[in-house]
């Protein structure tokens, strides 16, 4: 409270909750606020620890427990047994979504959910009309077996920026390479191609044991009055920066020194959750104080 009072931070926008969880990815873990008829509606999926990797005793209880406060108790809630990452997912306003076939169809998450399946439920609860299935890209040290937010993503109806390699030696070179061919095979709902806006990479990050960090400009967080992009202490910071200002003139460019962020193996995207307007019902805590 004392470091955002410093910065002038406006507290009583602030909400702190006290939750356990195992690990501090909530675009994985967090509520999909959708908008429904019967109005806003928190999504609780199962969460698996990208395929079992991890635990994630902690993290299927984060949900539950931010419904339970009377700061979300208003909206309507419904849990599903799906196993479904915010991360692997990236829609429009149009209605059309970027996935991934490597992560959704994995068999350590929904083996006998197919793509059939998938695009039904998407339409059906998310109101998607065109479901893009990406099999190719690659991000080395990204344990989640390719989330969309780490290789391309929508900057409007129109515009999707995404990672690109131009270092012939660096082992991302073919795999990007590949997802450029294919995200300009794409077209949306009135048979147009997208506008590709490419990023660049930044030089390669390792851990103290060796292992390359998946660092990725894609990895940006798109705000009401802004977007937050990820940084890394690279020449190429300027670069990405100035690239998303062209896909988002109406916003205000601000950038994130992700370094400390990416040694925990993602970046600002996958740190956070957003939520609908009204889905925080701040009326009802402001007398509460941060008691």
């Amino acid at each position: 409270r004392n470091a955002l009072e410093q910065d002038k931070i406006d507290t009583s926008r602030v909400l702190p909750l006290i939750i356990p969880y195992n690990d501090t990815w909530l675009r994985d873990t967090g509520p999909l606020g959708i908008d429904t008829p019967s109005g806003l509606t928190l999504y609780d999926f199962k969460f698996n620890a990208w395929g079992g990797k991890f635990d994630a005793t902690l993290d299927n209880q984060i949900n539950k427990q931010l419904y339970a406060h009377v700061a979300f108790s208003h909206n309507h809630y419904h849990h599903d047994d799906l196993i479904l990452e915010g991360g692997s997912l990236d829609v429009n306003e149009s209605g059309e979504m970027l996935t991934t076939t490597r992560c959704l169809l994995s068999d350590t998450r929904n083996p006998n959910v197919s793509r059939t399946d998938y695009e039904a439920y998407f339409q059906q609860h998310f109101g998607i009309h065109k479901t893009h299935w990406i099999t190719n890209g690659l991000i080395v040290g990204d344990d989640t077996d390719g989330h969309i937010d780490m290789l391309a993503r929508f900057c409007n109806n129109t515009t999707i920026a995404y990672s690109q390699c131009h270092d012939r030696t660096d082992p991302h070179y073919s795999p990007l390479q590949s997802l450029e061919t294919e995200l300009a095979a794409l077209t949306n709902q009135q048979n147009q191609a997208y506008q590709l806006v490419s990023l660049p990479l930044p030089k390669a990050i390792y851990d103290q044991q060796g292992h390359r960090l998946p660092a990725s400009y894609a990895n940006f967080l798109i705000i009401n009055d802004a977007v937050l992009v990820p940084t890394y202490a690279d020449k190429q910071d300027d670069s990405a920066c100035q690239t998303l200002a062209t896909c988002f003139p109406d916003r205000k460019i601000i950038p994130i020194d992700a370094t400390a962020i990416i040694e925990q193996g993602g970046s600002l995207h996958c740190l956070t959750m957003q939520l609908p307007q009204g889905s925080v019902a701040f009326s009802v805590i402001e007398n509460q104080g941060w008691d």
